[in-house]
């Protein structure tokens, strides 16, 4: 190879080495040296059928590219710098290994349609690896909600006392936040599921190849449409992160209540000590360290998907240099976000839930305000009138130092004539939790239902 330049007779000067090295991106790139590799077997493969590139000649390619692969997984693969990537590095290789025949692997393909080649072998990749740690969490999940059900805790809004509901069901919450979550990574890999290799620079190639071949080869389930849109094509990366973004998101509001329940304010859960840590000061202290580092890797993945998507905006068709930034964003991502599901699906496998103290937090706070409401309503009180009564009665309670159940059957007459002795079954805790009969709420009988249909769920999910 000449010093002067990488591949081309074109230039008379070697780039200069702040170029160079402005340039190289194999110290990240490097990540998708098995991908590139695979890619460029099924590549060659096909070269050989269609009788683009003799047989003997594939077959030293082939050779080399495995040789190459051992060297990767040996970890002693010459990367080099002034190969700019690691498709030249690896196309180098082979040609060190193979002769001359090497440089037969890059006929009727660029490095534009490799690159998007080997993002999407990756990202299907990473994208199941993801899905088998959101089904592994929501069994966790599953679990938990099937341990305590039956016990009651507050419901907040406003991170105020609102109404009593079961433990079991404010945990399956998050079990439907986690389904759909899965969901669009289903659909998200959907549409990074389709080959672009054959594509070329974007305008085609004018060799007679079979692009479905390296689709099978590849286990792709289609080719894309236009090769134009296809190198220059980012949208299944940035879907992916903003997938991870919302997955995240989700995680992070589990950890922001793991955090304030840990706490002595709450007591409602105990993390264990494999899942804290201590002060380097105040001997006394468990920190939910964890969760707060799992709550906090929400905005590290916004960050990479505001950066995707500032990164493609404006650019012109087809493909641009500016795209070599894509990657460390993704790969990134796709690292936190196995790594938080694979922490917090441990650190919920040891949590306890102190359902006492949940059950003890109901006390004060008037929780069954709306139950009385909705007991007069039922008696035939309009309901804004309804509300204004239980609000009165409120009031009383609270100058009374009571809870609304324990006031009088007389105290609240003076409120509703409407009212009778059966209203101490409506406004206690476990009546009202009952009472919430309708699809979806938090009565046993409904909680009941959404677990069995979870447990189905993550049973089909091979969980």
């Amino acid at each position: 190879m000449s010093k002067k330049t990488l591949w081309s007779g074109r230039f008379s000067e070697a780039p200069h080495g702040l170029a160079r090295s402005f340039s190289a991106s194999v110290d990240i790139d490097k990540a998708l040296a098995m991908e590139d590799i695979r890619g460029s077997a099924a590549h060659v493969k096909m070269l050989a059928g269609r009788g683009i590139i003799p047989k003997k000649d594939a077959a030293r390619i082939q050779k080399a590219l495995s040789e190459v692969k051992a060297e990767i997984e040996k970890g002693g693969f010459p990367f080099r710098d002034e190969y700019e990537d690691i498709h030249m590095n690896i196309e180098k290789r082979v040609i060190e290994k193979a002769g001359p025949a090497g440089g037969m692997i890059h006929t009727a393909r660029s490095r534009n349609d490799q690159v998007v080649l080997d993002e999407r072998l990756y990202l299907k990749s990473q994208t199941a690896l993801i899905l088998d740690g959101i089904a592994v969490l929501c069994d966790r999940i599953v679990s938990l909600a099937e341990d305590c059900f039956g016990a009651v805790m507050p419901l907040y809004t406003h991170l105020q006392r609102a109404q009593p509901v079961l433990v079991s069901h404010h945990l399956l919450a998050y079990f439907e936040m986690l389904k759909r979550d899965r969901g669009r990574f289903e659909d998200c890999l959907k549409r990074m599921d389709s080959n672009p290799l054959g594509v070329c620079a974007g305008a085609g190639t004018s060799f007679p190849i079979d692009r479905k071949m390296t689709a099978r080869l590849l286990g792709f389930s289609s080719v894309t449409e236009n090769s134009i849109d296809t190198v220059s094509d980012r949208d299944f990366m940035t879907e992916f992160v903003f997938c991870s973004a919302a997955l995240t998101g989700h995680l992070g509001r589990l950890s922001e209540e793991l955090v304030l329940w840990s706490s002595e304010e709450f007591g409602f859960v105990d993390l264990g000590d494999a899942f804290t840590t201590g002060s380097s000061i105040m001997p006394q202290k468990r920190n939910p360290d964890i969760a707060e580092l799992a709550r906090a890797k929400g905005a590290r993945v916004t960050g990479n998907l505001v950066s995707l998507l500032t990164l493609m905006k404006g650019l012109p068709l087809s493909y641009n240099r500016d795209m070599q930034e894509d990657k460390q964003p993704v790969f990134d991502t796709a690292r936190t976000v196995a790594g938080t599901l694979a922490v917090m699906s441990e650190m919920l496998a040891g949590c306890r839930f102190n359902t006492g103290k949940m059950r003890e937090s109901l006390s004060g706070g008037f929780v069954t305000a709306t139950d009385l409401a909705d007991y007069l309503a039922r008696r035939g009180e309009p309901f804004r009138s309804a509300h204004e009564i239980a609000g009165k009665a409120v009031a009383h309670a609270e100058k009374k130092g009571k809870d609304i159940s324990e006031l009088s059957l007389s105290e609240l007459r003076k409120f509703s004539g409407r009212i009778g002795e059966d209203v101490y079954d409506a406004v206690s805790i476990e009546g009202s939790v009952k009472s919430r009969n309708s699809q979806g709420g938090t009565a046993p009988s409904q909680v009941g239902k959404m677990l069995r249909k979870a447990r189905r769920q993550i049973s089909k999910w091979g969980c």
